[in-house]
C-alpha cells in the first residue's frame, strides 16, 4: 500500500506530521512518500501542482493531504495560486464525492456554539459533489458588460452547470450511504431561483425511486443553513452541490466544537481517495504548535477504512481519539476550564500512546 503524503502550506506540515506518526505505529505494510504541493510547491517548482506531485498522487493507493494557501500568494494569477492544487487533484483523480462527517463527541458538547442539548449525539454525513458546479463551469472571466443597466462597465462572470450523469452518481452515493445509517437523505438546492438546481432536484427525485427504503427530503440551501443551527440532529445524510456543500460543511463543523475536529474523504468511483482535514491552512497560527491535528488523524482513519481496506486499523485510531478526549487532552480550539491544554505534537503523542496501550491519565 502506497500513500502519497502532501503536507502543503500553513499548519499543513504540522498536522500531517502527527497523522504520519499515528500511521507509523499501526504495524501496517504501507509506504509513505512525500511531495510538495500548494504554495510550498510554487516556491520550489513554480507551480502549485507540479507534474511529479500529480504523478505520485495518481500512482498511489491514497493521498493524505494537509492544507494549501497563504495570503502572500493572493496576488498570483489564479492558475498559480495554491488552492488550484486541490482543485487539480480532484479533477485529475476523478474525485467526485466528498464525505464530511460532523460528529459531536460527548466530551465536546460544551465547545459547540450551540446548547449542549442541541448537539449531544450529533452525527451528520454531508456528501458534497466535487467536480462540477460553479467552481469548474466554463465560460468564466472578466469583460465589459454586454447588456443591462451597466452596459459597458467592467464585470466578472462564472458559469453554474451540472449534467445528468454528475447528479445521478452523487445521488446514488448519498442514498447508498443512507442505507447504512438512518435511511434519510436531505437534498439541498436552490431550485426556486436557479435552473441548475431545479434540474438537480428533478434528477435526485428520479434516482430516489430506486431506493424506496430511504426517505428523501428536498430543502433550499438558505433553510438548510438555518436548520443546521436550529435543529441539527434532524439531519442524517445531506447531499448537495459543490458550492453549497463547501459552505454547509464548514457550518456543520462548528456544531462539533471546532473545525479542527472535522475529517473528510474525497473519493472516485473505485473508492480511491484524497483525505484531508476540512479546515484550511491557517497561516496566522502556523509554526506555533497550537493547531488541532485530530481532524487530520481522523482523516487518516477514513483513508484506512475506505481506500486501504483496513477497518480494524481505522477503529484503533478512532478509539484512541475518543480515549484522548475522555482523558481531558485539548488543543486550544477545544480547550475549556478543567481540561489539559496541549500542543499539536502533544496531542499526536497522546493518540499514539492510546494506540500503543500506554496509560493516558486525565489532568
Amino acid at each position: 500500500m502506497k500513500i502519497a503524503v502532501l503536507p502543503g502550506d500553513g499548519i499543513g506540515p504540522e498536522i500531517v506530521n502527527e497523522a504520519v506518526k499515528v500511521l507509523n505505529v499501526l504495524d501496517l505494510q504501507i509506504k509513505l512518500e512525500e511531495a510538495k504541493v500548494g504554495g510550498a510547491a510554487f516556491d520550489a517548482h513554480g507551480h502549485p501542482l507540479p507534474e511529479h506531485t500529480l504523478k505520485l498522487a495518481m500512482e498511489s493507493d491514497a493521498v493524505l493531504f494537509g492544507s494549501v494557501g497563504d495570503w502572500k500568494y493572493d496576488k498570483l494569477d489564479r492558475p498559480l495560486r495554491p488552492e488550484q492544487a486541490i482543485l487539480g487533484l480532484r479533477k485529475n483523480m476523478g474525485l467526485f464525492a466528498n464525505f464530511r462527517p460532523a460528529i459531536c463527541y460527548p466530551q465536546l458538547t460544551h465547545a459547540s456554539s450551540l446548547k449542549p442539548e442541541l448537539v449531544a449525539g450529533l452525527d451528520i454525513l454531508i456528501i458534497r459533489e466535487l467536480t462540477g458546479d460553479i467552481y469548474f463551469g466554463q465560460p468564466r472571466g472578466r469583460r465589459e458588460a454586454p447588456d443591462g443597466e451597466f452596459k459597458g462597465a467592467p464585470e466578472a462572470f462564472d458559469t453554474m452547470r451540472y449534467s445528468r450523469p454528475e447528479i445521478e452518481r452523487i445521488a446514488h452515493v448519498a442514498f447508498q450511504a443512507a442505507r447504512k445509517r438512518g435511511k434519510r437523505v436531505t437534498s439541498v438546492d436552490k431550485a426556486n431561483v436557479l435552473e441548475t438546481f431545479q434540474f438537480w432536484k428533478d434528477v435526485v427525485t428520479e434516482v430516489h425511486a430506486q431506493y424506496p427504503d430511504v426517505a428523501l427530503e428536498h430543502m433550499y440551501v438558505d433553510n438548510a443553513a438555518m436548520q443546521l443551527v436550529k435543529a441539527p440532529k434532524k439531519f442524517d445524510v445531506v447531499v448537495t452541490g459543490n458550492m453549497f456543500g463547501d459552505i454547509l460543511s464548514d457550518e456543520a463543523a462548528m456544531l462539533t466544537g471546532s473545525i479542527g475536529m472535522l475529517p473528510s474523504a474525497s473519493l472516485d468511483k473505485d473508492n480511491k481517495g484524497l483525505y484531508e482535514p476540512s479546515h484550511g491552512s491557517a497561516p496566522d497560527i502556523a509554526g506555533q504548535g497550537v493547531a488541532n491535528p485530530l481532524a487530520t488523524i481522523l482523516s487518516a482513519a477514513m483513508m484506512l477504512r475506505f481506500s486501504l481496506q483496513q477497518p480494524e486499523a481505522a477503529d484503533r485510531i478512532e478509539s484512541a481519539v475518543r480515549a484522548v478526549l475522555a482523558a481531558g487532552y485539548r488543543t486550544v480550539d477545544i480547550w475549556s476550564e478543567g481540561t489539559q491544554k496541549v500542543s499539536t505534537r502533544e496531542m499526536g503523542d497522546a493518540v499514539v500512546a492510546a494506540i500503543t496501550g500506554k496509560t493516558i491519565t486525565k489532568s
